[in-house]
């Protein structure tokens, strides 16, 4: 009879903590498999790759293991002209995202699709694939679905890679990863909430934005703008880069930390980046002893910010 009282409580406080469980991570997760993917799900699902923060193949958060999301004007293949389409290679060794791995989590319609006709249980991650978002008829409505364009269009990773070039790549999953470890959902949302939220941050996601995804990063107390749309109201690549080097050159009350590290100790040329010579030419700036503030230095291809930079002008 000793502790009697002590194992009824134990097992109830069990049993409770199994049903707040099931409550916050089962039920929400049968409400979006029965919703099924949208397109923007499937294109977030294949650029950010298979978890988007802390995993065991990238332990310290620096975005490897990633795909890359590329445009293509011509088809590597056959190098004939195609319409603009956004391709998501994955590399040998690079692990799949769940739309691939477990396709219902996509919806049950997007799933038979991708499995009928997009071919995707073909793909074999350690010889690495390609995949594109394609369209069908399904139930009177146009549905997206994910195409292995390995098996149906005969393209490869490598040879994909190669017909983008690094001007038409976007490192969009290793730059979420930075988007992340940076801490920027401490103060940035992903969620415009409504009313006046609507008019200036653009409208909110829907319900089959997320399958697939892991984690989301809708965060917690904005501080600063929501960015779910930010890649469709600012767009310069200029401006982006000067406000990641130092917020307050282009908005001089700014409390956004630098970034400037995120930089490395390259720049684009492989040149080394005096930082303490431009922090002491941005002080003169400031206290109005220079007329224009010293330039930001380019980024390197592989850089952190590089990453982050693809990640946020994706958001659109």
């Amino acid at each position: 009879m000793a502790f009697r009282e002590y194992k009824i409580g134990a097992r109830m406080f069990g049993a409770a903590l199994g049903g707040s469980m099931m409550i916050t991570l089962y039920f929400p997760t049968s409400d979006i498999v029965l919703v099924g993917s949208t397109e923007w799900g499937l294109q977030k699902a294949l650029s950010y790759g298979r978890i988007g923060g802390f995993s065991y193949e990238d332990p310290l958060m620096r975005g490897e293991g990633k795909p890359v999301t590329v445009t293509l004007d011509k088809d590597p293949a056959t190098n004939q002209p195609i319409d603009p389409i956004h391709a998501y290679v994955y590399p040998p060794g690079v692990p799949f995202p769940s739309a691939i791995n477990h396709p219902r989590t996509a919806g049950k319609v997007v799933a038979e699709l991708s499995t009928t006709k997009g071919r995707i249980n073909e793909a074999d991650h350690q010889k690495g694939a390609v995949f594109v978002v394609a369209h069908a008829e399904a139930g009177g409505e146009v549905t997206a679905y994910i195409e292995n364009a390995s098996v149906t269009r005969n393209w490869n990773p490598q040879q994909v890679l190669d017909a983008a070039g690094d001007e038409n790549s976007a490192y969009v999953g290793s730059g979420k990863i930075m988007f992340v470890r940076e801490g920027c959902w401490w103060c940035h949302t992903l969620l415009p909430e409504q009313t006046q939220d609507w008019q200036v941050f653009g409208v909110p996601p829907r319900l089959g934005d997320f399958n697939s995804e892991s984690p989301t990063a809708f965060g917690s107390d904005r501080k600063a703008p929501d960015l779910l749309h930010v890649g469709s109201r600012n767009s310069s690549k200029e401006w982006m880069m000067m406000h990641f080097f130092n917020p307050r050159l282009v908005q001089p009350h700014s409390i956004m930390p630098r970034f400037d590290y995120l930089w490395g100790k390259n720049d684009a040329n492989g040149k080394p980046i005096d930082f303490d010579q431009w922090r002491a030419e941005y002080t003169k700036y400031a206290a109005g002893e220079r007329v224009y503030p010293p330039e930001v230095p380019d980024y390197a291809p592989k850089s952190d910010i590089r990453y982050l930079m693809d990640f946020v002008l994706s958001l659109k």
